[in-house]
């Protein structure tokens, strides 16, 4: 959050972390923060702000504390460093540091050389000359101590050849020499001697421009004989401002510090008697203060020493310059109350007519209220926006379950086209599977039984057929009380289809072992049909739409169940032989009178020859001795978690599932009948069938 102030706790644990991942020093994550924290400046808007706070670089750093405290204004609970610059020998700085957030001064030489390349196109070395705690009155404050060291142009190339090096040299001299004379140039000719081309100003000016440097250096102030100001006038017209000696002795103070600072006016007063510096943090000392003239000081009034009705009340804080008078030796603070808004004005019981005209100060306080109302609307802005992202995240989760259970009913391609609120229309499939299965004397056990019991024992039964279906990856289309029917090779078409059903179906047969009757006790028989045929699919009705198969497929299939045997697996023609010489041991039944077919040669299938119990239920592999286990299925087992897996050799394979939103297919609107994969293959005959199985159902 923009505006949100974190501990350095969190920001050292962060850089830690960052020298575990890269391998580097935690000086060097400092310095390429501070770089980094420079070009996050500029970009954000403060980039004018930053250009235009000095001529050099001694200015630039020198004016960083009156920045810092200007942004203090926004950012009220911001903690910045202090500043201070020595002028040494050869154009060497020192540079003082002073901070009482410790181990974060690694940051400064990153801005440092930064600003000096970006802003003033030189090159610097920052190195630490001495690092030490000063014990001061709000505690040990760190004070590192930089030596700031222009590089040369010999310096910078020194690692060159010197052949390459004489050769680069000359030719930058050249094109330096080249820049400069086009520059004279230009100045020369932007001073016209035709007056209809440019005014006498603009020449004027052109001039001025050309020699500034030489009309600054020569530039001599005039200065009075006398002050022509008297003591009541000048005490008026800065109304915030003391005058204290070497001992801190008030000699003088303006009107309305006076005001709100009563004690001012008791004779030889002393100023830290009433006032504590806040900024920088140093010991109020004419010395201390000294050394730190350059920067502003922020001095806060003493709440012990106001007057007892003024007490609860905010104490007064005051913000300004400190300048030192030689001949007096006297140091005059010039200073302005330090107000961030309207209310803290109100707070401490002032008016905008306390502040002299001439201060800034009075229209810093109206801009900053409507600042400090643009960053709270920012502030809440933001903390929405997080709002959002957490309920964005959230309603992403909420909208997965509902797609999961959308999914567990329909197929995914049906479910997408009725969410996006299109039709889908029926398609036909060539060749498919279909599955029913019963319990065996349901209705005698419904007549004896609880209806809770009757409940407990379907569920038991239908939780461990829908692991089944899932694993061998075939279509629940829907159960009616004890009737449980399932398809292969729709909605997707798969080869396997055949296979997978009659695997699924000897899966029944064994799980139903573990299913009681509540009756008697004993594991409870089911009878299952399977037939293999075209179908017509399609979702009916609109509400609880249901994905729905049609035609006489389905018919020959119930048959198939309700003319077989308890705990077989009744096979119909077609369906023996989509599963003849597929590995599977088979066994016929003979010729029988099915309802509404008339005579058929059926079979029941007995056992999978070439999977093992465990395969053909999705059980764990258990091995019981050594084996060798190719790499392969090692991985597989892995990525499967142990699971026993089940192969299957498809005759046509379904193309990858594209990356469109609604999980179609590519080449497919959905609709498997429009689709270039899709089987075809349901004639006029056929489709009067499905349509009177539809009535049927």
């Amino acid at each position: 959050m923009t505006y949100t102030v974190y501990e350095d706790t969190i920001t050292i644990k962060l850089i830690q972390e960052a020298c575990k991942v890269l391998g580097v020093s935690m000086e060097a994550i400092l310095k390429l923060f501070g770089e980094h924290f420079f070009q996050f400046c500029k970009a954000s808007g403060y980039d004018r702000m930053l250009r235009t706070l000095g001529g050099d670089l001694t200015e630039f750093i020198e004016n960083l504390d009156a920045l810092h405290s200007y942004l203090a204004l926004s950012y009220q609970e911001m903690n910045a460093p202090s500043f201070r610059v020595e002028q040494g020998a050869d154009g060497k700085m020192l540079l003082h540091y002073y901070s009482d957030r410790r181990g974060l001064c690694h940051i400064v030489p990153g801005i440092i050389e930064a600003v000096a390349k970006d802003f003033f196109d030189i090159d610097v070395t920052m190195d630490i000359l001495d690092m030490s705690q000063e014990e001061e009155r709000t505690g040990k404050k760190e004070h590192v101590v930089f030596l700031i060291e222009q590089k040369s142009h010999r310096q910078m190339s020194r690692a060159k050849p010197k052949g390459l090096q004489d050769s680069q040299d000359i030719q930058r001299d050249s094109e330096a020499l080249e820049a400069a004379f086009l520059r004279m140039k230009e100045r020369y000719l932007s001073i016209s001697v035709y007056p209809v081309k440019k005014s006498g100003w603009e020449v004027v000016r052109s001039t001025v421009l050309f020699g500034k440097g030489h009309l600054r250096d020569t530039f001599e102030p005039i200065y009075p004989e006398r002050l022509w100001i008297e003591e009541k006038t000048f005490c008026t017209a800065f109304p915030f401002h003391v005058v204290f000696d070497e001992s801190l002795q008030v000699r003088q103070a303006g009107v309305n510090i006076q005001k709100y600072v009563p004690g001012l006016q008791t004779p030889k007063v002393r100023l830290d008697e009433h006032f504590s510096i806040v900024h920088p943090q140093v010991t109020f000392n004419i010395f201390s203060i000294c050394k730190f003239i350059n920067s502003q000081f922020v001095l806060k009034a003493r709440r012990e020493k106001l007057p007892a009705a003024w007490r609860g009340q905010p104490t007064l804080t005051l913000r300004g310059q400190m300048i030192w008078m030689e001949a007096t030796r006297c140091m005059m603070y010039v200073c302005s109350p330090q107000l961030r808004s309207l209310r803290e004005l109100e707070a401490r019981r002032m008016h905008l007519s306390d502040i002299a005209p001439h201060d800034s100060t009075r229209d810093l306080i109206l801009l900053n209220q409507q600042r400090l109302a643009e960053m709270e609307l920012s502030n809440q802005l933001e903390r929405k926006k997080e709002e959002l992202q957490i309920l964005s995240k959230d309603l992403a989760i909420e909208k997965k379950k509902t797609e999961i259970l959308l999914y567990a009913m329909l197929p995914e391609h049906v479910a997408n086209q009725l969410e996006e609120g299109r039709k889908v229309a029926a398609g036909e499939f060539k060749t498919c599977t279909i599955l029913f299965s019963n319990v065996v004397t349901f209705t005698n056990i419904c007549a004896a039984c609880e209806p809770i019991q009757i409940a407990n024992m379907l569920n038991s039964m239908y939780s461990k057929f829908d692991r089944l279906a899932s694993f061998h990856k075939v279509y629940k289309v829907e159960t009616i009380g004890d009737a449980y029917m399932v398809v292969g090779g729709v909605p997707v078409p798969i080869g396997s289809h055949a296979q997978r059903v009659a695997n699924f179906a000897l899966g029944m047969r064994i799980s139903t072992k573990e299913v009681m009757n509540p009756v008697t006790g004993e594991p409870i028989q089911i009878r299952v049909g399977i037939h293999t045929g075209p179908v017509l699919a399609g979702v009916v009705g609109d509400k609880m739409p249901r994905y729905c198969l049609f035609g006489d497929t389905v018919n020959t299939a119930s048959r198939m169940e309700s003319h077989g045997l308890p705990n077989k697996v009744h096979l119909s023609p077609t369906a023996y032989r989509a599963l003849e010489n597929q590995g599977f041991e088979i066994i016929e039944r003979g010729e029988i009178d099915v309802k509404g077919k008339g005579k058929m040669t059926t079979y029941f299938l007995i056992q999978n020859l070439n999977a093992s119990e465990d395969e053909v239920m999705g059980r764990p592999l258990t091995r019981t001795g050594p084996a060798e286990v190719s790499a392969q299925e090692s991985q597989e087992s892995q990525d499967s978690k142990t699971l026993a897996i089940m192969r299957y050799t498809d005759s046509w394979q379904l193309p990858p599932k594209s990356d469109t939103a609604s999980g179609e297919y590519p080449g497919c609107d959905g609709n498997p009948q429009h689709c270039s994969w899709a089987p075809r293959g349901l004639g006029k005959s056929q489709r009067g069938a499905a349509q009177a199985e539809f009535g049927a159902l």
